[in-house]
């Protein structure tokens, strides 16, 4: 597993700081993320050290309010000395959430992602190299797909202002029972049936914002009109297991919401073909690698997912599809696509990887 080349880079840390981010998204919410910086010296080859150097890393907690009263509260003490392996044994130990317990458990894998990318990052930068070099791979060309809800009422007026600007753009969409045999005609007029990569039917999800009814109807009408979508996270109940009997309709069926760890692949109700990869549901980076290795271990096909990220952390879930699955259809797509007014300029798939990389960045010394 990769996580053995990693686990024993040196970490040393000096300072940690928080930065509160904020931007209003096409998805009309606000979002508030946390940016960590961890601070460290930097040596020469004398051993005399230089101007310190900063690991950066993301938290994509949702709820605004957590954001605010972690930058109320601050977070422990996390200076000192450590492999990987300790800082992440480290942070199992603490409470990352002193204000009070999250609002959902897996904010606490959100926070801890936060921390463990920032400290990969440092310690690559300590040890003057990059995510590539240390795992032992390659970056490759990133293949995306853009993310966008259609509208209340929904209409295909955002699809056809995103490929008037980049012409061949393909599409994760989320369906909705308000999705008619008239709009899904319109899309498929629109923009074209297979330019719809993945369908996410939000079925996993209980209690959130984004939760979507169960709507066996809707389920036949987009299995049908896009058949070479990967199907989401679809809800299993009585009225839409029979249409999941078949294999082929469960090698179109990938999984998001549920997946945090190896184990929850592993309970799914079968063998997948496809998953999307979120690294911050799985909170560290062991967590995350031994799921990936199982998955190239099984030819389970793998995709990035994002989380509307503000900051770093758009890059690493880049920097992961690109040394992992950089041909799947990844919802990693440049932040300027999930800007509330998309500009004229948008960046085409496939995204290049950094000429110069350093440490866990697809921005190189950004």
């Amino acid at each position: 597993m990769d996580y053995h080349r990693i686990a024993d880079l040196s970490l040393s840390i000096d300072a940690v700081s928080t930065e509160r981010l904020e931007r209003e998204t096409s998805s009309e919410f606000t979002r508030v993320s946390t940016e960590f910086a961890l601070a460290g010296p930097a040596s020469n080859a004398d051993g005399a050290h230089n101007a310190p150097i900063v690991g950066r890393g993301e938290d994509v907690t949702y709820e605004t309010d957590e954001h605010d009263a972690l930058a109320e509260s601050g977070l422990p003490d996390l200076t000192g000395e450590y492999t990987i392996d300790s800082f992440s044994a480290r942070l199992e130990s603490v409470n990352l959430f002193p204000a009070g317990p999250p609002d959902r458990e897996v904010f606490r894998n959100y926070r801890r992602w936060g921390l463990e990318s920032a400290a990969l990052d440092l310690a690559l930068r300590q040890a003057g190299t990059d995510i590539a070099s240390a795992l032992g791979r390659s970056l490759d060309p990133v293949r995306f797909v853009a993310s966008t809800r259609l509208g209340d009422p929904p209409t295909t007026d955002r699809l056809e202002q995103l490929r008037e600007r980049v012409p061949g753009l393909e599409f994760k969409l989320d369906p909705i029972p308000e999705w008619d045999d008239a709009l899904v005609t319109e899309i498929d007029e629109s923009v074209g049936a297979d330019a719809v990569r993945i369908l996410d039917l939000k079925g996993q999800y209980e209690g959130t914002e984004v939760d979507v009814p169960t709507d066996p109807g809707l389920y036949r009408r987009v299995f049908e009109a896009f058949p070479d979508a990967v199907l989401e996270d679809p809800s299993m109940t009585d009225e839409t297991e029979p249409l999941f009997e078949d294999d082929s309709a469960r090698s179109r069926v990938s999984w998001d919401a549920p997946i945090d760890s190896l184990e929850d692949v592993e309970s799914l109700p079968w063998e997948p073909d496809w998953l999307n990869i979120k690294p911050s549901r799985f909170g560290s980076l062991e967590s995350l690698l031994e799921t990936i290795a199982h998955c190239e271990e099984r030819d389970i096909r793998l995709y990035g997912g994002g989380q509307f990220e503000l900051g770093v952390g758009r890059g690493h879930i880049q920097t992961l599809a690109s040394l992992y699955y950089p041909d799947g259809p990844n919802d990693v797509a440049p932040r300027a696509y999930n800007e509330s007014d998309a500009g004229t300029e948008l960046p085409s798939s496939p995204l290049e990887p950094p000429a110069v990389p350093v440490g866990f960045r697809w921005d190189g010394d950004a």
